[in-house]
C-alpha cells in the first residue's frame, strides 16, 4: 500500500502562489497514483526537466523523487517574463511493507516520469493446502 502523508503540502501550495517559488527552497511536484493488479504506479508531473537531472532513491520504504529544472535563458540575459518555476523539486513517498522495493521500474516520457512498483510476492493472496479426514480441500486465504 501507497501511504500519503504529506501535512504541508497545501501551505507550501498556497506560498507559493502568494509569494511565488523560492529557487533556495525545493518545491513539491503534482503525483497521481493508483494500482493496477499487482502493481502500483506512480506519475511525477516534471515538464521541462532534463532526465539527467532526475534522483530517486529509497531508503527504509521512503522513496525519495528530485529533479531540477534550469532556467532557459543564458547566464545575464534580462528577463521579461519568468512564470515558470526552476529550481529544485521534491517530493517524498512512505511505502508500505507490501510493496517490493527492490523492483521499482522507472520511465520518464514527455515529462512526466513513471514509476511502477510491484507488491511484494508475501503481501499477495495465496491458497493453502488443507489436509484431514477423508479428502483434502484448498482455502484462499
Amino acid at each position: 500500500m501507497l501511504m500519503r502523508t504529506d501535512p504541508f503540502r497545501e501551505l507550501d501550495r498556497l506560498t507559493q502562489q502568494v509569494f511565488g517559488p523560492d529557487a533556495t527552497r525545493p518545491t513539491a511536484m503534482a503525483m497521481d497514483a493508483y494500482r493496477s493488479g499487482d502493481d502500483f504506479f506512480v506519475h511525477f508531473d516534471l515538464p521541462g526537466i532534463d532526465p539527467e537531472t532526475i534522483e530517486l532513491d529509497v531508503e527504509r520504504n521512503v522513496l525519495n523523487v528530485r529533479a531540477e529544472r534550469r532556467s532557459p535563458a543564458p547566464e545575464g540575459a534580462e528577463s521579461l517574463v519568468a512564470e515558470r518555476p526552476t529550481g529544485t523539486f521534491t517530493r517524498q513517498l512512505f511505502l508500505g511493507d507490501t510493496l517490493d522495493t527492490e523492483r521499482i521500474d522507472a520511465s520518464y516520457e514527455s515529462g512526466v516520469l513513471t514509476l511502477r512498483i510491484p507488491v511484494a510476492e508475501q503481501a499477495k493472496p495465496r491458497r493453502i493446502q488443507i489436509t484431514g479426514g477423508d479428502r483434502r480441500r484448498q482455502l484462499s486465504s
